[in-house]
């Protein structure tokens, strides 16, 4: 597998997922629906994912990170002003949603893991999630954001792969 092939498929060693193909949004709801069905059939899923919330500004992400264990919600965007144009993605919110899952991950059979983007491919977001489910061999199903595939497949190496959003 090289960093920037982006046609890369699911094997059987492929371990950690990244589903791309559709709207961020979409593949959220996709992750929420497998998480419910497959916990309905007794499976032990933990991990975030990205929830529109309403009320918070659409200029800031109107999304919160939603723990699949506990239900708590994590701040994912900050408001930085009405003027202004830096990301608003907010590090500390991340890096809190990402310390509530560490000790759940071990007992886990899946862990969703809402995104692999900006904060990820710099090292930080939910890298130490990521890292946790490969030390206890645990599979991940993630999303990439589109200009984050070359990071994505360079942090992952052979365990992952870009699958299709279908």
């Amino acid at each position: 597998m090289t960093g920037g092939d982006a046609s890369v498929k699911w094997t059987s060693e492929t371990r950690i997922a990244g589903i791309q193909g559709d709207s961020s949004e979409k593949i959220q709801d996709h992750l929420t629906f497998l998480a419910n069905s497959w916990r309905l059939n007794g499976a032990r899923v933990v991990g975030l994912v990205e929830e529109h919330t309403e009320g918070l500004p659409k200029a800031c992400g109107g999304s919160v990170l939603r723990n699949l264990v506990s239900g708590t919600h994590h701040r994912l965007y900050q408001d930085l002003g009405p003027y202004s144009t830096a990301c608003c993605l907010d590090p500390a919110g991340v890096a809190e949603s990402c310390a509530a899952i560490l000790d759940h991950i071990s007992g886990a059979d899946l862990v969703i893991l809402s995104k692999f983007g900006k904060l990820e491919a710099e090292g930080g977001g939910l890298i130490a999630a990521f890292v946790c489910a490969a030390e206890h061999d645990k599979p991940v199903l993630t999303s990439v954001a589109p200009p984050f595939t070359k990071s994505y497949l360079e942090f992952v190496g052979p365990l992952g792969a870009i699958i299709p959003a279908d």
